[in-house]
């Protein structure tokens, strides 16, 4: 009598979740019909770090909002180039999930008349959170987070190219001729740069920074810190805008790791701050730099486990091509204040601003990651490490590549199968991603490394910058 009570009590409650689901999308439905939105893109992101869509008619959106829009499991072994590899769990073509739309997070998409968006989380059939849905796995992971007294902060850097594909299938053309980090490139760009904060600023994105970076038309744009969903959140709409609005121009963008071989790539840095009881950990305690001791136990725990993070934030076969030194791109496994070259950079902020401003770069990351499985990722470090009472190392307060060659810190594992086996033998990461997960994000990393193994540094370029 007990357990039947419970099954009715949870068909009871599941239906006034429907219920309050359809009555939340009738309210945005109807927002979006007075904004003249049509139709909603609903997006995840797979484990080559690609952005997949389903869309649903506004009208639509009531029904999918209580009931889920379907979907194969299949995706969570798509690769780079849309070839599909298998898992110990997931592959084939048998079975469904339901996606279902993140209503407080729909946005009409200021560069996409008639369109809007809205992230997903994937669930069974039956209503089970499905294992490999890395925007759950971020979700979780800030709960517990949470559960341990900590808020955490992130923020993504937004690296990328803009110009025109070469006809001839050569390197592309950058739209604009101006020096690195020129004015030059922002007169050149005027009409288009403002088409793209404009349409940010129309969508509530709170961009903080934007400029012209180093390599041929490249440029850049940070936005606000918010909690790791959020981040990752407007990670996926921020390259999106800047795609659409690229696309009205005329131009074609990319966030690829590196858009020309042997030339300084697109990063996808991200900034972490830890917090408890509303301070800031990195900033007004007694260890380096004024970095408390918990926030000092964070640091080196996330310092320890960057080899197996870079198979989940730098998991491409051309974020390897990103990884060299004196690119900036921190390859060295070591950490310092204001290191550029250092995979952990501590960024104090300047006097009287470091309680807020204090966080840690972490360099070696791309836009080629899943940034909701990075997020989730880092913030299970950060929880994991907070209460360990680890020390950091010795700080590297110089370019590592100019120590002499035995005084050099390790470097970032070599290729994607000693980043694999990295995150593999990692004692906290492959528990909280799950078998079910772990295993599909694996099979991809080793199927795309496979597809590359063989291809020039210019074949994988190629075969990767209009993918991102």
């Amino acid at each position: 009598m007990g357990s039947g009570f419970c099954r009715i009590y949870a068909a009871e409650s599941e239906l006034m979740d429907r219920q309050e689901q359809a009555k939340r999308a009738r309210l945005a439905a109807a927002d979006l019909t007075a904004q003249g939105v049509r139709t909603v893109a609903l997006t995840w992101v797979d484990n080559a770090g690609v952005t997949r869509a389903k869309a649903v008619p506004v009208r639509r959106l009531e029904h999918a909002a209580a009931w889920g829009v379907g979907m194969s499991p299949v995706f969570d072994v798509f690769c780079v180039d849309d070839s599909i590899t298998t898992s110990a769990h997931v592959g084939g073509p048998v079975g469904d999930l339901r996606l279902y739309a993140d209503l407080s997070r729909i946005t009409a998409l200021a560069a996409q008349p008639g369109w809007a968006w809205a992230p997903v989380d994937r669930y069974t059939q039956e209503g089970e959170p499905h294992p490999c849905c890395q925007r759950l796995f971020a979700r979780t992971a800030v709960e517990r987070a949470a559960a341990a007294g900590l808020e955490l902060r992130m923020a993504y850097e937004v690296e990328w190219f803009v110009g025109t594909a070469d006809p001839r299938a050569g390197d592309p053309i950058p739209a604009t001729t101006g020096p690195a980090y020129g004015m030059s490139r922002v007169v050149e760009l005027s009409a288009y740069a403002d088409a793209v904060l404009a349409a940010l600023a129309a969508e509530d994105v709170p961009v903080e920074q934007f400029h012209p970076e180093y390599a041929p038309g490249q440029l850049e744009l940070s936005v606000a810190p918010a909690d790791p969903v959020t981040a990752a959140d407007r990670n996926v709409l921020v390259r999106q805008t800047i795609r659409a609005v690229s696309a009205s121009f005329g131009y074609q963008v990319s966030f690829a790791p590196v858009v020309v071989a042997y030339q300084v790539g697109n990063g996808g840095h991200l900034h972490v701050s830890a917090w408890r009881d509303g301070r800031n950990l990195f900033a007004g305690g007694p260890g380096p730099y004024g970095v408390t001791a918990e926030g000092e136990s964070i640091l080196a725990g996330l310092l320890d486990r960057l080899p197996a993070l870079t198979a989940i934030g730098a998991p491409s076969p051309a974020s390897q091509l990103r990884l060299v030194p004196r690119h900036w791109a921190g390859p060295y496994q070591c950490w310092g204040r204001e290191n550029r070259e250092a995979a952990l950079r501590l960024v104090t902020g300047t006097v009287g601003e470091r309680d807020t401003a204090a966080n840690a770069e972490l360099k070696s990351f791309d836009a080629a990651a899943n940034p909701y499985l990075l997020g989730g990722a880092v913030t299970a470090a950060v929880t994991a490490a907070a209460g360990a009472g680890l020390t950091l190392p010795l700080e590297v307060p110089v370019d590592p590549a100019s120590l002499p060659e035995g005084r050099q810190p390790p470097r970032l594992p070599s290729g994607l199968p000693a980043a694999v086996a990295a995150l593999r033998a990692d004692d906290l990461l492959p528990g909280v991603l799950g078998e079910p997960l772990l295993e599909a994000f694996c099979a991809v990393r080793l199927a795309e490394h496979a597809i590359f193994a063989d291809a020039s540094p210019e074949a994988t370029v190629a075969g990767t910058r209009w993918k991102y």
